[in-house]
This record gives structure tokens, sequence and C-alpha cells, in this order.
């Protein structure tokens, strides 16, 4: 293949994966671990492609950054790490906002399938190892639109 040829195919390839990123829905959530609320900065994937495409090929993320995976109706979703670069942690969050089950950690580049084994209405990925640092648990709740809220 010759140099141009090289360069016309990863411009097409190049072109649409920073488009996609540049038009993601942006704002702000917050998880309550009963002792303290953290605010981060999200982007939200809610369409087929955001959500397959995920953090995909980013070199990093803020501390107080993360994205939150909008499904729609509660399914039980099957997540990977392929040409993720960084480790993450996944927070799989239920209908009503409570977080149900957290992978932490997540090895970048694993084509393992990571599921709560549960219908979730989203998940939010984060840096690897903040919830920990954090203190944020299964049983915490997320504060979004997305999520129902109850009246008490």
């Amino acid at each position: 293949m010759n140099m141009r040829l090289t360069y016309l195919f990863v411009a097409a390839i190049a072109l649409p994966l920073a488009a996609l990123a540049q038009t993601l829905e942006t704002g702000e959530l917050t998880v309550d671990t009963g002792e303290e609320a953290h605010a981060f900065s999200i982007e939200i994937a809610d369409e087929p492609d955001e959500i397959s495409f995920g953090l995909m090929e980013r070199e990093s993320l803020g501390p107080d950054a993360g994205m939150l995976f909008d499904f729609g109706n509660p399914r039980e979703p099957a997540m990977w790490m392929k040409n993720t670069l960084i480790p993450l942690d996944m927070l799989f969050i239920s209908s009503d906002g409570t977080i149900q089950m957290i992978a932490r950690n997540t090895v970048p580049g694993s084509l393992r399938t990571i599921s709560p084994g549960v219908p979730v209405k989203g998940v939010l990925e984060i840096n690897g190892g903040r919830a920990a640092e954090l203190g944020i648990e299964p049983g915490d709740k997320i504060s979004h639109p997305i999520f129902e809220t109850n009246a008490g």
C-alpha cells in the first residue's frame, strides 16, 4: 500500500472516532456514599455507537471525570476493555440509582466480559482505583436525571 492510501485509510478511521468524542453530551453526577457526596464531570454515552466505543483509546481521565452509559431500559450489559488504554472502575447502577456492583481496576485491553449478572440502567466508568479511594461501595446512590427518584 502506498503512503497516500495508508494516510487515507488512517484518516478514514481517525476522523469518525474524533467526531464521536466531540459529540458526546456532558453533565454532572453525584455519588453519595452516606458519609460524603462526590461530584463527577461526565460524558454521556446513550447511542449504540457511543456505548460500544466508550472510553476506548483515551490515554487519561481526570480524577473527577467519567463516562455514564445510559442503556435506556434496564439490561444485563456485557462490558469489556478492548482498545481501552487505562484501568477503569465500572459501577453498575439500577434504575433508582443504586450501585449494584463495582468491577474494580479493570485490565486495559482485556477481552474478558464484565457483567453484574443482573439488569441495570447504566454504568459509570471512572479511573481505576478511584472508587476505593473515595469509599464508594455497592448500595451507594448515584444522583443524575437518568435515574428515577422516589419521593420519601
